[in-house]
């Protein structure tokens, strides 16, 4: 039967949405709505605008047999603004100070809404770039990987502190903690990546940059490659960050059981 304008128009953008970077043969929808592939390249023009009008993302046409469409998401430097200061905001209260220098985190990394916009920026810095998988440290991090990785539609891995027996063979690593500067050891599992991975690390909190580190040097060990290092909040209390090039979205001090947050330096690694 076949599909009314408007219907096809809501369920493709669905099937788009879903299914980011994915490339998506005109002949599938044509088929799936029974429509001309006229009609159905009309309807992408439709989106396309839309998209692009709304800010949220980009509708790209491969042309040829072998071509098709696909959703590419990304989010404006304005809302990106607006977004960390409101996040930079309510943080900045001292009832998040914790012992040790640490910041409470977890009720905004716990909030959906806030998640999504948080892998909507680090999925706009790595629109035109290959990345394989994403990767994080267990556990704090691991909803941000996930909302990461579901933006580049790519798989995310989490290295453990521990290693799990379900995890079966493992790849171990040592880092120095930045907090303590106590030897540590981080493990993955060695199904995790494939030799040549184009990798993107993300966590929450970097403080020293030991954690970081220890991730970078699990990359090399499956002769994986570093995309990129993506980070929501950066301590600025410890002048030691032991990590090279990455995007923070915040910088924190935190010292004397007071907080003060300021802008990270996405807006000069993304959106120029």
């Amino acid at each position: 039967m076949k599909v009314r304008r408007s219907d096809r128009l809501i369920d493709m953008t669905r099937y788009l949405i879903e299914r980011p970077h994915k490339l998506v043969p005109l002949t599938f929808f044509a088929q799936r709505y029974e429509s001309a592939k006229s009609s159905i390249s009309e309807d992408l023009t439709i989106l396309r605008r839309t998209f692009q009008d709304r800010g949220t993302g980009l509708l790209e046409t491969i042309p040829g047999a072998a071509g098709g469409t696909r959703f590419l998401p990304y989010i404006l430097k304005e809302e990106a603004q607006s977004f960390v200061n409101q996040l930079i905001e309510e943080m900045s209260s001292d009832t998040r100070f914790l012992p040790g220098g640490y910041v409470y985190m977890s009720d905004l990394l716990g909030n959906p809404a806030t998640l999504r916009q948080i892998g909507r920026i680090f999925a706009t810095q790595y629109l035109n770039q290959k990345v394989d998988a994403v990767m994080t440290i267990a556990t704090k991090g691991v909803p941000i990987a996930q909302s990461v990785a579901d933006y580049l539609n790519v798989p995310f891995v989490i290295v453990r502190h521990d290693t799990e027996i379900t995890e079966g063979s493992t790849v171990n690593v040592n880092y120095v903690s930045g907090s303590s500067e106590r030897i540590e050891k981080m493990s993955l599992s060695k199904r995790s990546l494939q030799p040549d991975s184009n990798v993107l690390i993300v966590d929450d909190y970097m403080r020293g940059g030991g954690t970081v580190g220890g991730m970078i040097s699990m990359v090399h060990e499956f002769d994986a490659n570093l995309i990129g290092i993506g980070v929501v909040a950066e301590s600025t209390t410890s002048h030691r960050i032991k990590v090279g090039d990455y995007t923070s979205l915040m910088r924190v001090d935190a010292e004397n059981e007071k907080i003060v947050s300021r802008t990270g330096n996405y807006l000069e690694k993304i959106f120029n």
